[in-house]
């Protein structure tokens, strides 16, 4: 009986050994399968934004708003598909425009990184097929505002939402010892290229006294605090 058993296992033998490569390798390609179709989504996803639209599709950095509008001395992340010669970090010039391969000067202080990436994607057209072009803003140094004095973190700092006096007194640390809170002021550029000094109570603000004078700031504002 037991021999009988043996030679029946040893003539199956060749067969589950087969059985189990052929698994194996059904395993093996639905795993590759699966792998490439999650790198696929990845790529679109990171490449395209998960709500690609007909203004290009851009998506803000974490923390930007999406209305940003781009300034001088901004740097910009200008990345187009399988072009890595184009593709780069790139300095907004004074003037207001970056320099890009192939096109040349654009004009990008002014627009929103949305718009600024259907420009170069339209000027592009005319070098690459179907150029897929993505751009975010790297480095925010157009709109900044600054807090000096008697703060603990006193410095310059990027203007991204809506910022009010008693917002950057928190950003920059709250106040040292003897910061005199009750006469700190805002110094503002104005149009004609003169500044213009706003006073700002910390003590009425905070009891809840004079609220208006908790304004929102404006790039290049200056808030002192003696």
């Amino acid at each position: 009986m037991t021999s009988k058993l043996l030679r029946r296992f040893n003539l199956a033998s060749p067969v589950i050994l087969l059985s189990l490569v052929g698994c194996t390798l059904a395993w093996a390609q639905d795993g590759k399968k699966q792998r490439a179709a999650t790198d696929a989504q990845a790529y679109t996803a990171s490449t395209h934004g998960a709500d690609h639209s007909a203004s290009g599709g851009a998506t803000a950095p974490a923390g930007l708003d999406p209305d940003y509008i781009i300034g001088p001395d901004d740097v910009l992340s200008v990345h187009v598909w399988k072009e890595p010669d184009i593709s780069g970090k790139m300095p907004v010039r004074s003037d207001g425009k970056i320099t890009l391969p192939l096109v040349g000067d654009i004009q990008a202080s002014g627009l929103t990184p949305a718009r600024l990436q259907l420009v170069i994607t339209q000027r592009l057209s005319d070098f690459i097929n179907n150029p897929q072009v993505v751009v975010a803003v790297e480095q925010m140094n157009s709109r900044q505002f600054t807090v000096m004095g008697e703060v603990e973190h006193p410095g310059s700092f990027p203007l991204t939402h809506t910022t009010r006096v008693m917002d950057a007194l928190a950003i920059a640390g709250g106040f040292r010892d003897f910061a005199k809170v009750k006469k700190i002021h805002i110094m503002r550029r104005t149009a004609q290229g003169g500044t213009q000094t706003i006073p700002f109570n910390y003590r009425e603000v905070v009891q809840g006294h004079k609220l208006a004078q908790n304004i929102e700031l404006q790039a290049g504002d200056t808030v002192v605090v003696p």
